[in-house]
């Protein structure tokens, strides 16, 4: 998957605490291109209810996202991937709790990473990552370098004319990455 960060702070802890209004946060996601890539970072230690299941993300997936971030919970696993929905989630939660959205838009970090609405996100089954604007054009053409490097090395491994002279040779090439 590959989208426009939109960012969020989520609690189950803290029902007393500030609380943003939904419609507050679909305006945000709407404010930010298509395809739109929900972050949540989830304050609770340990997360006590996944904000995320069938409905938000049919809601989301409505508003244009394509998948969502976050290192609290997420449920109804089935049904989300029937949509096509993608989770990248720190766990899987049996109930909803008292979730809600304390705060958005602002600079987050999930899982190590840390991320700020618009940011160019990629996300894929090893896990997410920023992609730096400066750079976004130039994957294309970078990925299809890396891959004819790597088939050539793996190729010369798996063949019967292995030999680590031949290994040297290969890695001659100027290494992509």
């Amino acid at each position: 998957m590959v989208g426009y960060a939109v960012t969020g702070v989520i609690s189950a802890n803290r029902p007393e605490g500030r609380s943003v209004a939904r419609e507050d946060w679909w305006d945000l996601i709407v404010s930010v291109p298509e395809p739109r890539f929900i972050v949540l970072h989830d304050i609770d230690n340990p997360p006590l209810g996944a904000y995320w299941g069938e409905v938000q993300s049919n809601i989301h997936r409505a508003l244009g996202a394509v998948a969502v971030a976050t290192d609290g919970t997420v449920r109804d696993l089935d049904e989300v991937r029937a949509l096509g929905f993608q989770f990248f989630a720190k766990e899987v939660s049996v109930s909803h709790a008292y979730v809600h959205m304390v705060d958005m838009g602002i600079p987050i970090e999930v899982g190590g990473l840390t991320v700020q609405t618009g940011d160019l996100l990629h996300g894929d089954k090893h896990g997410v990552t920023n992609i730096p604007f400066d750079l976004a054009d130039r994957i294309p053409d970078m990925v299809s370098t890396i891959a004819d490097y790597e088939q050539k090395t793996i190729s010369l491994c798996q063949s019967s004319d292995f030999s680590l002279d031949a290994l040297k040779e290969v890695a001659k090439i100027t290494r992509p990455y």
